[in-house]
């Protein structure tokens, strides 16, 4: 922070922007997505609202939506700054082209600002037009202006003095070529491409490793050219993904930042920008279904069911008590069924079987954890799920026994015909029940504990011991053959 310049104490006062200076986010942006988790088809309205003018968008927007100004991702330091000249008696107004609902919201609670100006239905108060305002309000060079943007240079040109905040590229030394910079609070550590990619989980990519399950237990993965089909459709699987995560986060800004582990996450703290994320959300869905084109037409269909599914998991089944853990684990069933299209191998009743029930109960691992993390934390409810305290045994429940029904399940397919067809010593294959049992009664032990606070197939692929196991898994089916 450069405070070469100490700020005038005298009684002008300092006009703050919103968007992108107070706060850490584009309101306008959240407010878009909330109301599209609310209702989806508030999409079709947007267009129509903002051909009336953006002032009469916003307004449309924030009055359907609830706001809690408490969860917003302030900037601290600069907030710090402002509470404390506010301490001294100096007047702070916020002045800010988002609505005037979300403009009163945030003073209310701060509670260190005596005027706000907002754009109100009819009036979008941006540029030019927050000038004008500022300027009847407190006359030419009459007080600071605080802000970031390219559109901010105007305002400091009739300002007495620029604080610039959290600036955008090249507008920093903009204004100190423009006006009179007096304080910059701008820490130059934020990274955004590393923020984007930890908003697109790269690491839950390991789950699409389940493509690859056909071609092995298949006997194809000698073929270079299905390999290498299958290693494109991981790519447009995990593309795909990474864009359904970006709208989940967009979508559940308000229940993450109340999370304690959750609103840690780029969009939730304010270090990727939202419009970053809503760019980046269709180009890669794009790309993702370019590739899958480049596929087979049956892979695309099947990404298509898979994307369709996972968007009614975010706007409405994520909420609906266990009929979310069941498509949670047909997500994962329905990657392995897109490896089969890919490497245009058949697959088998069984695998399917041993998919659906192995993966219920880790979906039902993925929320027990949640509820358990819940009550840890004195909650009754999990935010924006469905699910109580009381409700912990029952998930343990389910889970352990949809585990023993997919060894169960394994142990049958064992003893079938189609593996006599393939396998060479299919006896073997018995030692892989005990294994199983062994991998899947230690992941309950452990979320029993609380100590599994990941995805649990990304745990079970990147635990050490679950590798070793899965490694000896591996050996077995080798010595099968």
């Amino acid at each position: 922070m450069d405070t070469s310049t100490a700020i005038d104490e005298t009684n002008r006062p300092i006009c703050v922007d919103l968007d992108g200076t107070l706060l850490r986010t584009d309101t306008l942006v959240e407010a878009v997505f909330s109301l599209l988790k609310r209702n989806v088809l508030y999409l079709f309205l947007l267009p129509f609202w903002l051909r009336r003018g953006k002032a009469y968008l916003k307004a449309q927007i924030a009055r359907r939506i609830d706001i809690d100004a408490s969860l917003y991702p302030y900037n601290e330091a600069f907030l710090h700054f402002l509470k404390s000249q506010n301490a001294a008696g100096r007047s702070l107004i916020l002045a800010t082209a988002a609505d005037e609902k979300i403009g009163r919201a945030v003073a209310d609670h701060l509670g260190i600002f005596s005027k706000v100006f907002a754009s109100n239905g009819e009036t979008n108060l941006s540029g030019r037009r927050k000038l004008q305002r500022l300027k009847d309000e407190c006359g030419e060079k009459g007080f600071d202006y605080a802000g970031n943007a390219k559109i901010d240079l105007e305002i400091w040109e009739h300002a007495a003095n620029a604080i610039v905040v959290s600036p955008e590229r090249g507008v920093r030394k903009a204004a100190e070529r423009r006006a009179n910079v007096i304080h910059v609070f701008d820490d130059g550590n934020e990274k955004p491409f590393a923020s984007l990619l930890k908003a697109m989980r790269l690491h839950q990519w390991l789950k699409n490793l389940l493509l690859f399950i056909p071609l092995v237990m298949a006997h194809e993965f000698g073929d270079a050219g299905t390999v290498m089909l299958v290693a494109l459709a991981f790519l447009s699987f995990g593309l795909c993904a990474s864009s359904v995560y970006l709208l989940n986060d967009l979508l559940d800004l308000s229940d993450d930042r109340r999370h304690a582990t959750k609103r840690n996450r780029p969009f939730a703290a304010g270090t990727l920008s939202v419009w970053h994320g809503a760019i980046a959300l269709p180009t890669l869905l794009v790309i993702s279904f370019v590739l899958a084109a480049l596929i087979r037409w049956e892979f695309f269909l099947i990404l298509c069911v898979y994307y369709v599914t996972t968007l009614s998991y975010s706007f409405r089944l994520k909420a609906v008590g266990l009929l979310d853990v069941i498509v949670l684990a047909g997500l994962y069933t329905v990657r392995v069924i897109a490896g089969g299209a890919a490497a245009w191998v058949p697959l088998s009743f069984w695998l399917l079987a041993f998919s659906m029930f192995l993966f219920l109960s880790l979906a039902l691992v993925k929320r027990y954890t949640e509820l358990l993390a819940m009550k840890l934390e004195g909650k009754t409810e999990v935010s924006g799920r469905r699910y109580w305290e009381v409700d912990l045994e029952t998930l343990a429940q389910f889970g352990s026994s949809s585990a023993f029904m997919a060894v169960m399940v394994l142990a049958l397919y064992i003893h079938s015909e189609e593996v006599t067809e393939l396998y060479s010593h299919p006896e073997v294959i018995w030692l892989l029940c005990p294994l199983m049992l062994y991998i899947i009664g230690r992941i309950w032990l452990l979320a029993r504990r609380d100590q599994v606070h990941e995805d649990p197939v990304v745990f079970v692929m990147r635990d050490r011991r679950s590798q070793i196991y899965a490694m000896l898994g591996a050996i077995l089916l080798w010595l099968a053959v």
